[in-house]
């Protein structure tokens, strides 16, 4: 009678579906989604709030956003290469418990300026998530389940979305902003207990030499692979289509025939859910048919869901919006969990790609949602959508381009 032994020649390619590890790397990732995107947009709906407490203007209220967003992206230019060479687990870590320190300190800001420099330092200390966060979850999962997971941390971002406004918005009405802030602040604290007690250490996570000369070199090498550029791309556009239509959807709301206040416009948010369904959805059907095939449909369901907007119709216009937004998730999710894997393929760190697919992300955030505005001032609705429908356009043309370009395949 022979006994078997498990076979230990056999490499370790991640945890698989079903498996302890798995389930809790998904939970913590979708939890510390939550907590990113909650603590991000926590003073989106606060900016009358601002205006009327500290007297500025309402111009000058969006720099609690805006700024947020740059501390991000400047930060992701280091975080992600700087993960290459302390770890994943540790940078996630310490940016979700940096990240929630910094958004009680902004619950009790003193002065604007105060409340500005505390917001560009939550985005500093929050980049660290969203730098690594693929990039861990390429390392540590199972080939086979790697478009599906990101698509449920993108999932999570689009649930931390709307918590940010939506929780935010009613509690500052009825309490005021430092209220609001502070129950935004606790959700985060929550979140990245649940991550700390949760997320598993790297198994696979390999620290690269540190230095400038091997930054430099990574960076390089990040922008060499025609791919890797057109996914950057995806992200900058795509973002930058959600921003424009999202920013300036409230005016239409307060203007004739509908004239809603602002709780009223700020309910459009839950239509975030719509992401999280069809970032999970499209990940999953990325698995199975590939991604070059999903994610042209993802801009398509964005496309006909901001067509859809057009119509003078409350119920349309919800309905359209859910379209657009499970449109645009599924985009995201797609495209910012294939570049980890692209970029580990062609032998580029993973970290340094995921920030700088992240930095265009930001950059088309800003650009373009200050853009909206323009093209609301000039042509209304119509002039937003069809800035927005350009963007998508573009974004459509390079998922063809991606259909194009070989594939690479890891040794």
């Amino acid at each position: 009678m022979t006994t078997r032994t498990a076979d230990t020649s056999l490499p370790d390619l991640g945890h698989l579906p079903g498996t302890p590890h798995y389930r809790r790397i998904v939970g913590a990732l979708f939890a510390a989604g939550v907590a990113t995107f909650t603590l991000l947009y926590s003073t989106q709906a606060l900016f009358p709030e601002f205006v009327r407490d500290f007297g500025v203007s309402s111009g000058q209220s969006t720099l609690s956003l805006s700024l947020t967003t740059l501390g991000i992206g400047v930060m992701l230019l280091v975080a992600g290469p700087l993960s290459d060479v302390i770890g994943r687990t540790r940078m996630i870590h310490l940016s979700l418990a940096g990240a929630a320190v910094v958004a009680v300190l902004c619950a009790f800001a003193p002065s604007w300026p105060a409340l500005l420099v505390l917001r560009f330092v939550e985005g500093v200390v929050l980049a660290g998530l969203p730098a690594v966060a693929t990039a861990y979850l390429r390392e540590e999962l199972h080939p086979s389940t790697h478009a599906k997971v990101a698509g449920l941390y993108i999932g999570g971002t689009a649930i931390g979305g709307m918590i940010g406004r939506l929780l935010t918005g009613m509690i500052g009405e009825a309490a005021g902003w430092r209220w609001a802030l502070g129950a935004a602040a606790l959700v985060g604290v929550a979140c990245a207990v649940v991550v700390r007690l949760a997320l598993p250490d790297s198994r696979h996570f390999v620290a690269r030499a540190p230095g400038a000369r091997s930054l430099v070199r990574m960076f390089v090498r990040a922008l060499r692979d025609p791919a890797l550029l057109a996914l950057y791309g995806v992200g900058f556009l795509s973002v930058g289509s959600m921003v424009a239509v999202y920013n300036t959807l409230g005016f239409r709301l307060a203007e004739a025939p509908w004239h809603l206040g602002l709780g009223a416009a700020s309910l459009v948010f839950l239509v975030y859910p719509v992401g999280t369904v069809s970032s999970t959805l499209f990940g999953g059907l990325a698995d199975r048919y590939g991604r070059r095939t999903i994610l042209p449909l993802g801009c398509v369901l964005a496309v006909a869901g901001l067509l859809v907007t057009m119509v003078d119709s409350l119920p349309v216009i919800a309905i359209g919006m859910a379209l657009f937004t499970g449109g645009f998730f599924a985009v995201h999710g797609i495209a910012s969990g294939w570049v980890p894997t692209r970029a580990h393929a062609g032998g580029v760190a993973s970290g340094q790609a995921a920030s700088l697919y992240l930095v265009g992300f930001y950059l088309g955030s800003s650009l373009f949602g200050t853009v909206a505005g323009p093209a609301w001032s000039a042509a209304g609705w119509a002039g937003v959508v069809g800035l927005s429908l350009a963007l998508l356009v573009l974004t459509a043309a390079l998922s063809g381009f991606l259909r194009r370009t070989p594939a690479l395949v890891t040794a």
